[in-house]
């Protein structure tokens, strides 16, 4: 029987900005399986990443979680006091971000971050806990670890310090992993191999592996389910095979009509026409009305629920078949 890693529900953030405050993240709910990779998919603004920073705590000081919950291993993250977060920061959530080089401290040596997650929740010694590190870079395809444990971030490649990251973020074993599009500014190859050590480790450690990313092809690749995000809302939910065979939702299947799959020379390439709306401006009824080619009165008069059948949740009006 399948293990639940974490479960969100009705999660919401909200950002304070010069023209007031504007809703980022409207009531998100997913659950994400031991053992089993979900992917949040969509369009660059809308709300991936916000999601995944309010999850991990890591919100800015403008944004703050205005309702909602956040289960992981029986405790709600978003009840627990700062001092239990930290606790729980590494044994039950970890995350890696996609910029290696940003997250890395830059004049640290590699080795005591590594090290960090046993020194602070294990109280490991100092020689133990850098015999740990040297482990964990083997254990994440590091060459020579024995001797490259001393060195900087910036002595590493791109890929390198991305292994570096995975390796900090499962040090001790999380029950939920959260990768925010861990494979950006990678080359294909390198990318193959960061998505590999994931799958490696998720099975090794029985981790709930919550997958950020725009790219389709990793997700159909990588993920067993997928929730679809537009303008800080799920619109869809389902096992992967099910959601890239039979979208439901109008804006999932813009987003599969857009991939070039046998694109002619010189034929026209199909796309999402306009933008995402402006936070401050979401329409009544439907965000995606303006962009959707299957609109009626009532997309543009009520806000479509996000409804459950044989497994799927879809919040579209005119989902039954149309979509296809």
């Amino acid at each position: 029987m399948t293990t639940i890693g974490m479960e969100v529900s009705e999660l919401t953030v909200e950002l304070t900005t010069p023209r007031g405050q504007v809703r980022a993240v409207d009531g998100v709910s997913f659950t994400a399986y031991r053992g089993r990779t979900l992917a949040l998919l969509g369009e660059s603004g809308c709300g991936k990443s916000m999601t995944a920073q309010a999850v991990a705590g890591l919100l800015e000081p403008i944004a703050s979680v205005t309702a909602g919950s956040i289960q992981v291993d029986g405790e709600d993250l978003l009840k627990v006091s700062r001092k239990r977060r930290r606790q729980l920061a590494g044994p039950a959530l970890s995350i890696v971000f996609q910029d290696a080089l940003a997250a890395l401290n830059p004049v640290l040596k590699v080795g005591t971050q590594l090290a960090e997650p046993y020194r602070i929740h294990q109280r490991m010694p100092a020689k133990q806990a850098r015999a740990k590190a040297i482990e964990l870079m083997r254990h994440v395809g590091i060459p020579e670890p024995e001797s490259r444990v001393d060195a900087y971030p910036h002595q590493f490649s791109g890929g390198m310090r991305q292994r570096l990251l995975i390796a900090m973020a499962v040090a001790l074993s999380p029950k939920v992993l959260i990768a925010d599009e861990p494979t950006t500014a990678l080359d294909v190859t390198v990318q193959a191999q960061i998505l590999a050590l994931l799958a490696r480790l998720r099975a090794e450690h029985d981790m709930a592996v919550v997958l950020i990313t725009h790219d389709l092809a990793v997700v159909a690749e990588e993920a067993d389910s997928v929730a679809v995000m537009y303008a800080g809302r799920i619109v869809e939910t389902g096992p992967v095979d099910e959601v890239f065979e039979d979208p439901r939702h109008p804006y999932t299947r813009g987003l599969l009509d857009s991939v070039p799959v046998s694109a002619e020379r010189g034929a026209d390439l199909s796309s999402i026409p306009g933008a995402p709306p402006d936070l401050f401006s979401i329409p009544p009824g439907c965000p995606y009305q303006a962009r959707c080619p299957l609109v009626r009165d009532v997309c543009r008069a009520e806000r479509p629920p996000l409804k459950t059948r044989a497994g799927r949740t879809v919040a579209c009006h005119v989902a039954d078949g149309t979509a296809r």
